[in-house]
């Protein structure tokens, strides 16, 4: 498929979404995160790809919504449109594992998009912020809600009122990423990492991700509940059965993904 402001590949069974709006530090228009969501659809339908890496550039994951295209729009306007709902939240939605790879600006949008993923890989040179107060309006993709969860109220309330920039190292001790890397090889432990992840049974890691979500979405008595019932129902795949026996034979699992 062709796109205009992302780039696709695939490096054997790992699918690689590129934000590609250099010019703008790929700040998020309605063609860009649309054609994110479309590729991100086509990775998790095709059955060759186990794991999704979503990346920028070294300068800029992302730098907000492009302000440009929204400066003119009416409430009528955003909400006829469904502004964010239509096509910026396919990363929470998908079932494959998906690794945001950041480097510089994740701003506003970009931010918010990386905190959708299931893991963040930052350079040494990523920033993280919420700026939109500067320019009259509030996080809209989850950034009040997610952001909050993660580091708590007064950081997020911080971060969210004063537009302040969280750099790499803060944002692991927070917990806002999971690793940070060299700004050379952050990409390449990204993809080391979705090869690893999609050598795993795919059902057990859809299972994985859904509890671990729901962990995060609701409250703990409920959240262990269904964690329990997931865990039983690996017990009915292929791969639980392969996977413990390849252990008790010393031999390395060989996963049919059923």
């Amino acid at each position: 498929m062709s796109w205009t402001s992302i780039v696709t590949e695939t490096d054997g069974p790992v699918g690689i979404v590129r934000l590609n709006r250099p010019q703008s530090l790929n700040a998020l228009n309605l063609v860009m995160t649309t054609e994110m969501s479309a590729a991100l659809t086509a990775f998790e339908e095709d059955d060759a790809i186990g794991a999704i890496v979503l990346t920028g550039n070294a300068r800029a994951f992302a730098a907000g919504a492009d302000i440009k295209e929204l400066q003119d729009k009416t409430f009528s306007d955003v909400y006829a449109e469904q502004l964010i709902t239509r096509s910026w939240e396919r990363p929470a939605t998908c079932r494959k594992p998906i690794i945001a790879a950041v480097s510089g600006h994740a701003a506003g949008g970009g931010c918010e998009i990386a905190l959708m993923c299931d893991i963040v890989i930052a350079s040494e040179t990523a920033r993280f912020s919420l700026p939109e107060s500067a320019v009259g309006v509030i996080p809209g993709a989850g950034g009040t809600q997610r952001l909050t969860r993660i580091v708590g109220k007064a950081v997020a309330m911080d971060m969210i009122l004063s537009g302040r920039v969280m750099h790499a190292p803060e944002a692991l001790a927070r917990g806002v990423v999971s690793r940070v890397a060299p700004a050379d090889s952050y990409f390449g432990e990204a993809l080391a990492l979705a090869r690893q992840l999609a050598a795993r049974s795919r059902p057990i890691m859809m299972l994985a991700k859904e509890a671990v979500n729901h962990a995060h979405e609701t409250h703990l008595s409920e959240g262990i509940y269904l964690e329990r019932r997931l865990l039983y129902a690996t017990f009915a795949t292929d791969d639980r059965r392969e996977g413990m026996t390849a252990f008790t034979e010393k031999r390395p699992p060989v996963f049919t993904n059923r």
